[in-house]
C-alpha cells in the first residue's frame, strides 16, 4: 500500500517531467491539471487515513467568512487523459464548501458586533439573546449598550419600558421590526417573541434614507426576525420564576416545502405572572408566523405576521414622596386586592389585541436593476381602565354618578377602537458601475387613531366591565371622542460609492417628507351612553397641518487596513407628532398643532479590531429645535408638550474581546453634556425658565461591564449597568440620583438525547443585590412646584383608599430580585 509520502513523490515527478518538456507551457498539457486535482484530493484522503506527516506538507485549509457556502463544480476530465501511476482518476465533480459561524463577528459573548457601516452601530447578537431569559424584550437585551438607558417596570416582559438615548427618548426613535415600524417601547413586546429574534441593532445617531420612520431624531432600533430553517424541526421551552411567572413556548419549522424554495415557521407562547409589587395578575398570548421564498437569481420574499393578546395590571408609579416612604418603611404603593377600593387591581387594567405584518420583497431585474417593495400593516384595539371616583383627590363629579348608581364605584376608560398604521416603501436600485449603486423610491403611510373616553359603573365584584357593555355604561355630555392621524408621502434618492478596493465608502442621500395631519374632537349626542365614530356624535372642534421636511444625509468611511476604520456622518432627522400624540390635543380648548421636531446631527468615529479585541469610539453633536416631550397623565396615558431647543454633545466607547480561554469581556461608556437652549411656554402661556439648564432626562455618565464565559456545554454571562444622576424637571427643580442594576445568566447545553437535539437548562437573575432604586422618570414635567404642573390621583399601600394628588414627577422603580429557570430544546 502506498503511503502519503509515496503519492507525494509521484506528484513531484509528474510536475518536473512536464516542466522539462516545455517549461511552464508543459504544465498546461491537456489532462495534467485535472490529474493534479485528483491526486491532491486522493493525497488528502490517504494522509488522513494513514496519519502521515506528509499531510502537513501537501494540504492547507483556508476559510472565508461567507454566510452562504458556495458550491463550485469542476468539469470532468477528458476521456483520453491518463492518470498517473498508482492514482485512480475519477469523473466526479470537485466540491468546495466554505462555511463560518454566525458568531464570527461577535465580541463580548454577543454583547458587541464588529461593524463596518459609516455611522455608529451597536448590535446585540444571537448568542447573547440565547443566554437571556425568554421573557426578555428587545429593551432588556439592549440595556448594556453605551448609548442606551433602559427602564422596565416588569420583570416578566409584558409591560415594555422606556429608553433614554443621548438626551432623547424612545419617542424620538424609529423602533422597527424587519425594517417596518413597530409598537412603541411601552408595548414593544407585542410584536415578536425573543426566541424568534436574530439580532437587535441600534444606530443611535443615524437613520437610513429609505427607512419608513417619522421619528428618528434619536436614531433607530431595528429588531431582525429569524429566517425559517431549511430543515423540518422545531423548538420548545418552558420557564418558571419569581412572582409565579410561568411561560410556555413552541415553534415548528416546515423546512423546505417540496422543491419550491419556500420555508416557514409557526410559534405560540403563553405567559402568566403576578405583579411584583401589590396585587395583580398579567396574562399574554402570542403567535409569530414567518415565511420565506428564495430564487436562484438572488430574489427573495419574506413574510412576518404576529398576533398578540394581553391583559395586565396598570402599575402605580410613585412620586418621590411615595418612593422614599417605600424605601424607608417597606410600605408598597402597588394595587390592592380590596374590591371596594379605588385602587383594586381589577379596576386598573389594560386589555389589548394587536396584529402586525410586514412583507419585504427583493426582485433582481435585468440590466443591473433591482426592485424592493416593503408593505407593512398594524392594527390594534383595546382599552385602559382606571378608577373614576377619586374622592380622595377631590373630584366632585363622581358624586353625581354615585347618586345615580348607588354604591357602585366608577371606572374611567381610555378606549382605542382603532389604532391603525399602514404603509409601503417602493425602491428601484441600479448598479451604475462597479463603484456606484444608485437607488430612489417612494414611501407612503397612513396612520389613524379613533379613541374615546367612556365612563361606566364598576361591577359589583369591583372589576372594570368592558366599556362597550351597555348594562354599565353611564350617560355622558362632555368631550368623548377623537379622530386623529396623518397621511404621509415621501420621495428619496441615495447613492453609495466605493473606491480603492472598497476601502473608501461614500453614502449620500436625500429624503423629502410631505405630511397632512388632522385632529377632530367629537361630543356624544345628548342622552348617549357611548360615542361611536360616525353615528352618534357632533364634531366640537378640529385643526390640522400640512408640513414638509427635507432630510439630507452624508456619510464617509475609510478603512486603512484589516484593523482600522474611521467614519464621519452628518444628517437631518425629525419627529412628527404621532396619531396618539395628536389625540391628546383638544382644539375645542384652543390648543394648536405641535410643530415637527427637527435635529441636525454629526458623528465622528473610529473602529479597531483584530483576532482578539474589538474597539469602537463615536463622538456626536446634536442640535434639536421644537423638542417634543411627553408628560405622564396616569393610567398609561401621556400628553405631548413643547420642550424648546436643546444641544447634546458627548461620546460613546465600546470595547470587547473575542473568547480567550472561554472568557469574553465587554465594557462601554458614554459621556453626555446636554443643555436646554431656550425657555418654554406651558399650556397656559406661562414661561418656564429653562434656558441654560441641564436638559431633562439626560444623565452625564452611563457605564456598562459584561463578562461571558463558555466551557464545553457550560455558559454564563454577568452584566452591570450604571446611570448617573439626571434632572427630571425642565427647570431642574427635581432630580433623580444615579443607580446601578445587574443581571446574571447561567446555563448548560446537554448532549443530544433521542429527539432532543439541544437540551438546555438556564437560570436568569435580575437585581441580585435587591436594590431599591428609581431607574427613570415616566415623562417630563415643567417643575416640581410649577403652578400649571399636571397632577393626577395616585394610590399607594394596601388600604382601601389612600389616594392623593401626586407631587412632581412619577418614576419607574427597579423590580425586586427575580429568578427565572428555563428548560429548552430544539428537535
Amino acid at each position: 500500500m502506498k503511503t502519503g509520502r509515496d503519492i507525494y513523490n509521484v506528484v513531484i515527478r509528474q510536475v518536473r517531467n512536464a516542466a522539462e518538456q516545455g517549461g511552464l507551457a508543459g504544465l498546461r498539457r491537456p489532462g495534467l491539471k485535472t490529474r493534479l486535482r485528483a491526486v491532491s484530493c486522493l493525497v488528502g484522503t490517504m494522509c488522513l487515513a494513514t496519519g502521515s506527516e506528509a499531510w502537513a506538507q501537501v494540504a492547507t485549509t483556508h476559510t472565508t467568512p461567507h454566510r452562504h457556502a458556495p458550491v463550485r463544480q469542476v468539469a470532468a476530465p477528458k476521456p483520453h487523459s491518463a492518470a498517473p501511476a498508482g492514482v485512480t482518476d475519477t469523473s466526479a465533480p470537485e466540491l468546495i464548501r466554505v462555511a463560518s459561524s454566525r458568531e464570527a463577528r461577535d465580541g463580548g459573548g454577543g454583547m458587541m458586533r464588529q461593524e463596518t457601516a459609516p455611522h455608529a452601530v451597536q448590535t446585540i447578537g444571537k448568542q447573547f439573546i440565547e443566554m437571556r431569559s425568554p421573557t426578555s424584550t428587545a429593551l432588556d437585551l439592549v440595556k448594556n449598550l453605551p448609548s442606551m438607558n433602559v427602564t422596565t417596570p416588569d420583570p416578566s416582559g409584558m409591560e415594555g419600558g422606556q429608553i433614554q438615548t443621548r438626551g432623547l427618548t424612545d419617542l424620538d426613535m424609529g423602533l422597527m421590526l424587519d425594517g417596518a415600524p413597530a409598537a412603541a417601547a411601552k408595548y414593544l413586546n407585542e410584536d415578536i417573541d425573543s426566541e424568534n429574534l436574530e439580532s437587535v441593532e441600534v444606530t443611535p445617531g443615524s437613520s437610513a434614507t429609505d427607512l419608513p420612520a417619522i421619528s428618528a431624531a434619536g436614531g433607530v432600533m431595528n429588531e431582525r426576525s429569524r429566517t425559517a430553517s431549511q430543515k423540518f424541526g422545531g423548538m420548545m421551552d418552558f420557564s418558571y420564576g419569581t412572582n409565579n411567572m410561568s411561560r410556555e413556548f413552541i415553534r415548528l419549522d416546515s423546512g423546505e416545502i417540496g422543491h419550491t424554495g419556500v420555508r416557514s415557521y409557526f410559534s405560540f407562547s403563553n405567559t402568566h405572572s403576578r405583579s411584583w409589587m401589590g396585587s395583580g395578575i398579567n396574562q399574554r398570548k402570542h403567535i409569530d408566523f414567518g415565511l420565506q421564498k428564495d430564487w436562484s437569481n438572488g430574489s427573495n420574499a419574506k413574510l412576518f405576521v404576529s398576533w398578540n393578546s394581553e391583559d395586565f395590571t396598570i402599575d402605580a408609579y410613585p412620586d418621590g414622596k411615595a418612593f422614599e416612604n417605600y424605601k424607608r418603611t417597606g410600605e408598597g404603593y402597588g394595587r390592592n386586592s380590596d374590591p371596594t377600593s379605588d385602587n383594586y387591581w381589577q379596576n386598573n387594567n389594560d386589555h389589548w389585541n394587536q396584529i402586525f405584518l410586514t412583507a419585504p420583497i427583493h426582485v433582481v431585474l435585468p440590466a443591473k436593476f433591482a426592485f424592493d417593495l416593503q408593505p407593512y400593516f398594524s392594527f390594534g384595539q383595546g382599552w385602559d381602565a382606571s378608577p373614576g371616583n377619586n374622592g380622595a383627590f377631590g373630584d366632585n363629579y363622581d358624586l353625581y354618578y354615585n347618586q345615580t348608581t348607588g354604591t357602585h364605584n366608577i371606572t374611567n376608560y381610555f378606549q382605542e377602537n382603532e389604532a391603525r398604521q399602514v404603509g409601503a416603501v417602493a425602491k428601484i436600485g441600479y448598479q451604475i458601475d462597479r463603484h456606484n449603486h444608485l437607488s430612489f423610491g417612494y414611501w407612503y403611510e397612513n396612520n389613524q387613531t379613533i379613541q374615546n373616553y367612556p365612563v361606566s359603573a364598576t361591577m359589583q365584584n369591583g372589576q372594570a366591565p368592558s366599556p362597550n357593555n351597555p348594562s354599565y355604561q353611564l350617560s355622558q355630555s362632555f368631550l368623548t371622542g377623537v379622530d386623529a392621524g396623518y397621511e404621509l408621502h415621501s420621495l428619496f434618492i441615495q447613492d453609495t460609492a466605493k473606491y480603492f478596493n472598497d476601502k473608501l465608502q461614500i453614502h449620500a442621500g436625500f429624503k423629502f417628507v410631505m405630511s397632512d395631519a388632522w385632529n377632530k374632537n367629537w361630543l356624544a349626542n345628548a342622552g348617549s351612553k357611548s360615542w361611536t365614530y360616525g353615528k352618534n356624535g357632533t364634531m366640537a372642534g378640529q385643526n390640522g397641518a400640512n408640513t414638509t421636511e427635507p432630510l439630507p444625509q452624508l456619510s464617509i468611511s475609510y478603512t486603512f487596513n484589516d484593523h482600522h476604520q474611521i467614519y464621519v456622518n452628518a444628517e437631518g432627522d425629525y419627529r412628527q407628532p404621532s396619531a396618539t400624540d395628536l389625540g391628546w390635543l383638544t382644539p375645542v380648548n384652543g390648543q394648536s398643532m405641535l410643530k415637527n421636531q427637527y435635529s441636525i446631527k454629526e458623528e465622528l468615529g473610529y473602529r479597531y479590531h483584530d483576532k482578539y479585541v474589538m474597539f469602537d469610539l463615536s463622538l456626536f453633536n446634536y442640535n434639536v429645535t421644537n423638542r417634543i416631550l411627553d408628560t405622564y397623565l396616569g393610567a398609561n396615558q401621556y400628553m405631548p408638550i413643547e420642550g424648546g431647543n436643546q444641544t447634546m454633545r458627548g461620546f460613546d466607547v465600546m470595547v470587547a474581546s473575542r473568547p480567550i480561554h472561554g472568557f469574553s469581556p465587554y465594557a462601554s461608556f458614554e459621556y453626555l453634556h446636554a443643555t436646554q437652549d431656550s425657555n418654554v411656554q406651558d399650556a397656559l402661556g406661562q414661561t418656564v425658565y429653562a434656558k441654560g439648564k441641564e436638559a431633562v432626562m439626560a444623565p452625564h455618565v452611563m457605564a456598562n461591564f459584561g463578562l461571558t464565559y463558555k466551557y464545553r456545554g457550560f455558559f454564563a454571562n454577568a452584566a452591570v449597568h450604571y446611570t448617573g444622576a439626571q434632572s427630571v424637571a425642565m427647570d431642574n427643580s427635581e432630580r433623580m440620583p444615579g443607580y446601578v442594576t445587574d443581571t446574571l445568566s447561567l446555563g448548560y447545553h446537554f448532549k443530544p438525547f433521542m429527539y432532543a437535539k439541544s437540551p438546555t437548562f438556564k437560570l436568569n437573575f435580575t437585581n441580585l443585590t435587591g436594590s431599591i432604586v428609581r431607574t427613570g422618570a415616566m415623562g417630563a414635567i415643567y417643575g416640581l412646584n410649577h403652578p400649571t404642573a399636571l397632577s393626577y390621583p395616585g394610590y399607594y399601600g394596601a388600604s382601601a383608599n389612600l389616594g392623593r394628588a401626586l407631587s412632581g414627577n412619577s418614576f419607574m422603580v427597579e423590580p425586586r430580585f427575580t429568578m427565572t429557570g428555563t428548560v429548552s430544546t430544539s428537535f
